[in-house]
């Protein structure tokens, strides 16, 4: 009971920093940037490594979308540079998930670590930061939203799962994981994606109204389906992925910062590799809608 107590109050208490800070843009800047650097160190650690080069790429890249998003006239060809970075980022996660069923170590497979702290965690930090700062003025209702998926998700999963579960889903790199508990967690997100585009949504419209005097919701119920089910399978897999980093480091969890929860890496594993093919749905449709 005391180990169930200790997980829900850090998780309730990670939970109401994070929606609190997403309410406001320096305190979102700021947050994704601290969440950033320390995901990063615990990474640095998962695959032994002390590449001081990692933060400063990090900060730059941060400091440099930071800067397009407050001053967009005079950065305006940032654009063409998020575009690259997004190819780039997307190109790297797909060979981490290619490499999640080969017997190799993940750190090794793409020759150079460097490039997995880049583009596996630096950049997708940058995306959730693009993803919030996405509606001019400020509205952070795509990341919030997305991050409450995440949660229905993880849940669900956990729950369902541990209860129904018989059937592996990837035994060699994560026993507990069952095709039952992907299946409620894709289930329940779906269902959950419902709540958003009703409820949720109008909501958060409601508060960047009387804020701002703006509201800019133009995703429908079909669109937030969508964006479930990218939650749900993208963090499924970044989940498998971080899993295969701790084994490799021979680690139950990335970090200690969150009791009975592990690392922030822990908490963050499933929009760390969704949140840059969330952002590839919302720009495509961006151009057709």
């Amino acid at each position: 009971m005391k180990d169930i107590a200790k997980r829900l109050t850090s998780g309730l208490l990670f939970i109401l920093i994070f929606v609190t800070a997403l309410l406001n843009n320096y305190a979102t800047v700021v947050l994704l940037f601290v969440f950033g650097l320390l995901a990063l160190k615990e990474f640095n650690r998962l695959i032994s490594t002390k590449n001081f080069a990692s933060y400063l790429v990090f900060t730059l890249l941060y400091v440099v979308f930071v800067l397009w998003k407050f001053f967009p006239n005079t950065f305006s060809w940032f654009e063409e540079l998020s575009q690259i970075l997004h190819v780039l980022t997307i190109f790297v996660l797909l060979f981490l998930m290619r490499d999640l069923f080969s017997k190799k170590s993940l750190p090794t497979l793409l020759s150079n670590r460097f490039i997995n702290s880049t583009f596996y965690i630096s950049s997708s930090f940058v995306f959730m930061f693009l993803i919030a700062f996405y509606y001019e003025p400020f509205n952070s209702k795509l990341l919030l939203s997305s991050f409450v998926l995440v949660w229905i998700n993880d849940s669900f999963a956990y729950l369902i799962g541990s209860r129904f579960g018989k059937q592996k889903l990837f035994a060699s790199i994560s026993p507990k994981k069952t095709v039952e508990g992907f299946l409620g967690g894709l289930f329940f997100t779906m269902l959950a994606s419902v709540f958003v585009a009703s409820f949720l949504i109008p909501l958060l419209d409601l508060y960047w109204y009387n804020t701002n005097g703006s509201s800019s919701t133009n995703f429908e119920f079909s669109s937030w389906l969508i964006i479930s089910v990218i939650i749900c399978v993208c963090g499924t897999i970044g989940d498998l992925i971080e899993s295969k980093y701790k084994r490799e480091a021979c680690v139950k969890d990335s970090g200690i910062i969150m009791p009975g929860h592990g690392g922030i890496l822990d908490r963050l594993d499933s929009i760390i590799f969704a949140a840059p093919f969330i952002y590839l749905f919302v720009r495509i449709f961006s151009y057709v809608s």
